[in-house]
């Protein structure tokens, strides 16, 4: 099968003749770190080899668990937040019917997710829709103590027990949590839970792999073993002994390093199908918490076009040049619709009649990409020939490998992300929880002032 094409000529234009050929060498140097697990953070570098290490019988458990909970159930609600929500979701939207939520057939479960939001609204109203319902849960937590999911999962798991009663709602959890401890590794010890493991060396952002990912996806019907194929076909292509001039994460990561270095702040992830949008949430989390960090980083940012084209387009075309944008093409879409004659021709669109509407997307993604590279913006552009999931599984890998060589040119650890507890210990402190006093005393002084 073809890989992912990776095509920067139209980001090239916009860097200074010799600089790519002379940040190769570097390149070079930290794909060596990368794989001889001797750089930042290579403490989490279990997702690396991940695709070619996962065998037959670990799928395979998977899938039966996953058959297992559908029998039980009629809708699942998955529970995570980052990236033990953001993975699920993307690869359950790519892959999934546009409108698959109002054409459930009985044979899928719907899925649902929770435990990534603090809206007190979300929740009822999620409450109200499943309430009537025979449903189970997938609960994603390291540690089981995450405030978001974790209360989501008191008040589910609550909700459950008082609809079936404790022991089968044991039977309707799924847990995928730490090997030996945590909070919810106890409580599914004691409540015998089936649980899953989310491995020491994998950071959230790259879990998607992981049960933390594959599980959720098996429960919505995908083939996992296609994902994880394509994610392993990935991972031969942008191994360590393949040349920089070949290896597209390392291409990937040495141009959008290059235009950061010329004043390019801001990287937006371009696609032409709505199914693509949750996967776009995904990377932002991926390269923010990668690199956003010691005062560094390329703003992850994302948009739906052409749907964005009558809102940002504006601003891409015309406003200031401090962005680059990198669009993912799907050659093939899986439907083919044409446009029929009209008599009337009153909107005057009869010099389409006989077109597919996919022919008239692709014109507008070829109009834009030019518009905007003569407007100032430098384009990168990849492509898959479908997407399914041996391309979405390629997709993945490629990104989560030129994050963590990208991570690396820019000199930041790739791996870490000591600011998201930032808002948390303010958060602790307000709503009065134990052994934050100091900090809650401090915050109300501050108030004050």
């Amino acid at each position: 099968m073809e890989p992912v094409k990776l095509n920067f000529d139209q980001a090239l234009d916009f860097i200074k003749e010799g600089e790519f050929n002379k940040q190769q060498d570097l390149a070079r140097e930290k794909l060596k770190l990368l794989h001889e697990k001797t750089g930042p953070g290579n403490n989490f570098l279990g997702w690396l080899n991940l695709p070619s290490s996962i065998n037959d019988k670990q799928i395979q458990e998977i899938v039966s668990a996953a058959n297992e909970l559908r029998n039980k159930a009629d809708v699942i609600v998955i529970i995570g937040i980052g990236g033990s929500y953001l993975g699920a979701k993307a690869v359950i939207e790519a892959l999934d019917h546009n409108f698959g939520q109002l054409l459930q057939t009985g044979k899928d479960p719907l899925i649902l997710f929770a435990g990534q939001n603090l809206s007190q609204d979300y929740l009822a109203d999620l409450l109200e829709v499943i309430d009537d319902k025979n449903y189970g849960i997938v609960v994603i937590s390291k540690s089981g103590t995450t405030t978001e999911p974790a209360l989501a999962f008191r008040i589910l798991k609550n909700h459950l027990e008082s609809k079936v009663g404790r022991k089968k709602t044991g039977e309707r959890i799924i847990a995928i949590t730490d090997r030996e401890k945590g909070a919810l590794k106890q409580l599914a010890n004691e409540e015998g839970y089936k649980t899953f493991v989310i491995p020491d060396d994998i950071g959230g952002r790259y879990s998607v792999l992981t049960p933390v990912g594959l599980l959720p996806a098996a429960l919505a019907g995908i083939r996992i073993d296609k994902l994880v194929e394509g994610a392993g076909d990935m991972e031969k292509i942008t191994g360590k002994e393949i040349s920089q001039g070949n290896n597209p994460a390392v291409q990937y990561a040495i141009i959008r390093n290059l235009l950061y270095q010329q004043g390019r702040k801001i990287e937006i992830l371009v696609n032409y199908t709505p199914r693509l949008h949750f996967f776009a949430e995904w990377w932002k989390q991926l390269f923010g918490e990668s690199e956003g960090k010691e005062a560094k980083g390329i703003y992850p940012a994302s948009v739906d076009f052409t749907t964005d084209l009558h809102s940002l387009g504006q601003y891409i075309q015309e406003g200031e040049r401090m962005l680059f944008e990198t669009v993912i093409s799907v050659t093939n879409p899986v439907k083919q619709l044409y446009i029929p004659y009209d008599e009337t021709n009153l909107d005057k669109l009869n010099y389409l009649a006989g077109k597919s509407l996919d022919e008239v997307n692709k014109m507008a993604e070829l109009g834009t990409m030019l518009a905007h590279v003569n407007g100032g913006v430098p384009n990168i552009h990849l492509e898959i020939p479908f997407l399914n999931e041996f391309y979405l599984g390629q997709l993945i890998y490629f990104f989560e490998k030129a994050c963590a060589i990208s991570g690396y040119l820019l000199g930041v650890n790739p791996f870490n992300q000591p600011g998201v507890e930032a808002y948390k210990k303010n958060m602790f402190a307000l709503l009065g929880k134990p052994g934050f006093e100091e900090e809650s005393e401090r915050i109300r002084n501050k108030l004050k002032t």
